[in-house]
C-alpha cells in the first residue's frame, strides 16, 4: 500500500524529525554518488528528496511517482521534472537512466517482482541503482509516526536476495537513520550525537534502513558464431530420380 503524497511531504519538508530523515539518508547516498555530472537520474517512489543535489550538473533528472500515492510539482521554485506513473509502466526509454533510487517504493509496492523487472528495463549499460528500505530489525519499521513504518520491512539478506534474482549484481550496502523515530525535543536534540555512534555499530542491526547499490545485470551470447554451408548436391544420387542434363 503507497502512502499518500500530501502525508509523505508533510513528514520529509513540515516536520523537523522528516528534515532530520531526509538529511541522514541523502548524506549517505552522496557518499555512495558523490557527482552525477553529465548523468540521467531518476527517483521512483517518493525519492524527490534525495535529487536536489544532483538538479546542477545531471543531464536530467526525474522523480517518478507512482498513481496509487499522487504526485505533487517537484523542485520548489524550479521547472517541474516529477511526473505521476503506473507502478510498472515509467515514461522512460528502455536503458536510458544511468542512476536510479527507489525509496518508498519497493516495500509499498503491490507487485514487487513487476517492479524490479521495470527498474531493470529503465537502467542503461552500466547503470546503477540504489534501494532504499526499512530495516526489519531497526526502530524505524516499527513506529508508525513515519514513512518508514508502513510497508514490508526488509533483512539485508533478504533485500539483496531479492534484487539477485532480478537480474542485479550487488556492488555495496550500508545504513541510515540511526536517531530514535521520535518528534519529542530530547531525542530530536540527540539526533547527530547518535547518528554519529551508529555508524560504529552493524548496519543490519543499527540503521533504520538499509541503502544497498546494484549494477545492472546483463549476460552476453557465449561461445563462437559458425555459419553453416548449405551441402552441394550430388550428381550421382540427384539423376537417380530426377535426371539431369549432360553439358553440351
Amino acid at each position: 500500500m503507497h502512502l499518500d503524497v500530501q502525508d509523505l511531504r508533510n513528514f520529509y519538508y513540515r516536520s523537523t524529525l522528516g528534515r532530520a530523515a531526509q538529511a541522514s539518508i541523502r548524506g549517505r547516498l552522496l557518499e555512495l554518488w558523490p557527482e552525477a555530472e553529465g548523468l540521467t537520474v531518476a527517483g521512483f517512489g517518493f525519492a524527490a528528496p534525495l535529487l536536489r543535489p544532483y538538479l546542477p550538473e545531471a543531464r536530467r533528472v526525474m522523480a517518478l511517482m507512482p498513481g496509487p500515492q499522487g504526485v505533487m510539482q517537484w523542485p520548489a521554485g524550479l521547472p517541474n521534472v516529477s511526473v505521476l506513473c503506473e507502478e510498472t509502466s515509467w515514461p522512460i526509454d528502455t536503458g536510458r537512466a544511468d542512476r536510479l533510487v527507489v525509496m518508498h517504493g519497493l516495500e509499498t509496492s503491490e507487485r514487487p517482482s513487476k517492479l524490479l523487472e521495470e527498474c531493470w528495463r529503465a537502467l542503461g549499460p552500466g547503470g546503477r541503482a540504489i534501494f532504499i528500505v526499512p530495516n526489519r530489525a531497526g526502530l524505524w519499521a516499527r513506529s508508525d509516526l513515519t514513512p518508514f513504518g508502513y510497508g514490508r520491512p526488509y533483512t539485508l539478506r533478504q533485500l539483496e536476495g531479492q534484487l539477485r534474482q532480478h537480474q542485479f549484481a550487488i556492488e555495496q550496502h550500508t545504513a541510515a537513520l540511526y536517531r530514535l523515530p521520535s518528534h519529542k525535543r530530547f531525542w530530536l536534540k540527540s539526533g547527530a550525537m547518535l547518528e554519529k555512534m551508529g555508524r560504529k555499530l552493524p548496519a543490519m542491526l543499527a540503521g533504520g534502513v538499509f541503502m544497498v547499490e546494484v549494477s545492472k545485470q546483463t549476460y552476453p551470447q557465449k561461445g563462437h558464431m559458425t555459419r553453416t554451408k548449405a551441402p552441394s548436391r550430388i550428381r550421382v544420387l540427384e539423376g537417380l530420380s530426377n535426371p539431369m542434363p549432360e553439358p553440351a
